[in-house]
């Protein structure tokens, strides 16, 4: 059987069942790569659905991939334009019987995975799909989907008591993939971007791809052993080092949260567990909370009165405060530095996110679905879920039991900046 498979957001080719089970069940399998047409748009809200921080990181991840794939004997290709017209043609060209791709929860990209599978089935072509961005496997939690708890505490409690987290996948050792034309990526302005260069104040240098990802993995944990005082750091906002960062590379899927796991487990053995080696797990749990409760409540997310059918905020859009607090100049400083941080790196600690969506929310009173669209627009780790499910926490029309959760802006900087560090770093030459 010839098979295709579809990478999306899950570029690597270790831990990615997608890609293993494709190359066991196919005699040939083909790699694909869709820029889809729908992910480069502005969107109502005024914003670029994918920047140019994410497109540079995207393209470098692909890169990456292909380079993997080489040495495997395959090869990647790349396609544009909409994902149900592009693989059908492949499908058609090749002489493909099935194709495997990654499962999506959130909306948009479930309705795309629909329009491809009914023009595969029209084409009596088989699709299969496999859940690889959690850390828990959806099968395998204690309750089923439209059950998820509303509240993240009693979700942790009963999925850490009750669930077992899987091994992770080899990667394949050899594919047998068919001649592929000479691998090309767009330029960022083929996907009607500028190129951006990144502030030499940002907190990392990320660049995309796999090798990266794995390698700011062992540097974190096993190099420099930062991951021991995890815990203590993670509300920092200064230099690499506070924090894993390693969002960009599970945002993308160029490192998967069970291969995180699995090496963590590995420091512990070597080290030893400690409050701070949990307290990672515990951020990937989140992490898969939010993207449960996505497949949970589908669209709604996305709405203003979000999962609570309540809205909170006005109708009227106040554009002008708006742009300010995009531009870092609301004359707030912990504000204003995070802002011109995001603006010019494409990356804010979580810290810092908080406060600023709590800002837009609660003291400008604005459309909490701006901000998540202009964080949609600018971060490097953009994901729909973690995004879009953080924004409606903050904005009280989320999963938050408290459902007001109002940051001290002022008492905030005193606290995760104290000597000012931070808000120096940034506040010079806002330009």
């Amino acid at each position: 059987m010839k098979s295709i498979v579809w990478f999306k957001t899950d570029l690597r080719v270790q831990d990615n069942e997608t890609l293993l089970k494709a190359v066991e069940k196919s005699v040939s399998v083909l790699p694909v790569y869709c820029f889809d047409d729908a992910h480069f748009v502005t969107t109502h809200f005024g914003f670029k659905k994918t920047g140019s921080y994410r497109a540079t990181f995207l393209l470098e991840s692909l890169k990456d991939l292909q380079k993997e794939l080489k040495k495997r004997g395959a090869d990647l290709l790349i396609l544009k334009g909409k994902p149900e017209i592009e693989i059908p043609k492949i499908v058609t060209q090749y002489k493909i019987k099935k194709v495997f791709a990654k499962r999506e929860v959130a909306f948009e990209e479930k309705q795309t995975e629909r329009l491809v599978q009914n023009e595969l089935f029209k084409m009596k072509c088989e699709f299969e799909t496999f859940s690889t961005s959690t850390l828990y496997h959806a099968e395998d939690l204690p309750f089923g989907i439209k059950d998820i708890p509303d509240i993240f505490t009693i979700f942790r409690k009963k999925v850490e008591k009750e669930s077992k987290i899987r091994g992770v996948f080899e990667a394949p050792v050899a594919i047998n993939c068919p001649d592929l034309p000479e691998f090309e990526l767009p330029k960022l302005s083929d996907l009607g971007l500028k190129a951006v260069k990144i502030d030499d104040r940002a907190v990392l240098e990320f660049k995309g791809g796999e090798t990266e990802g794995l390698k700011r993995l062992n540097d974190y944990f096993f190099n420099k052993k930062h991951i021991a005082t995890y815990k203590e750091t993670r509300n920092g906002m200064v230099g690499e080092s506070y924090s894993s960062k390693l969002s960009p590379w599970l945002a993308l899927g160029c490192v998967s949260p069970r291969m995180i796991y699995s090496e963590l487990k590995k420091y512990e053995q070597q080290f030893s567990a400690n409050k701070s080696t949990y307290w990672l797990v515990f951020e990937l749990l989140w992490r898969d909370y939010f993207r449960f409760v996505m497949k949970k409540y589908n669209h709604q997310l996305f709405l203003k009165s979000g999962i609570k059918n309540q809205e909170k905020q006005p109708l009227i859009l106040n554009a002008s405060l708006l742009k300010k607090w995009i531009d870092g100049k609301t004359n707030v400083d912990f504000v204003d530095a995070n802002m011109i941080e995001l603006k010019k790196t494409g990356f804010m600690s979580n810290r810092g996110r908080q406060n600023v969506a709590s800002y837009l929310c609660n003291d400008l009173k604005l459309d909490w679905r701006y901000g998540a669209a202009y964080f949609e627009q600018q971060l490097i780790d953009y994901d729909v879920c973690s995004n879009w499910g953080n924004w409606a926490y903050l904005a009280g029309v989320g999963n938050d039991p408290r459902g007001n959760r109002y940051f001290n802006i002022e008492k905030q900087s005193k606290e995760y900046d104290r000597d000012g560090t931070f808000k120096k770093l940034w506040l010079r030459s806002n330009n």
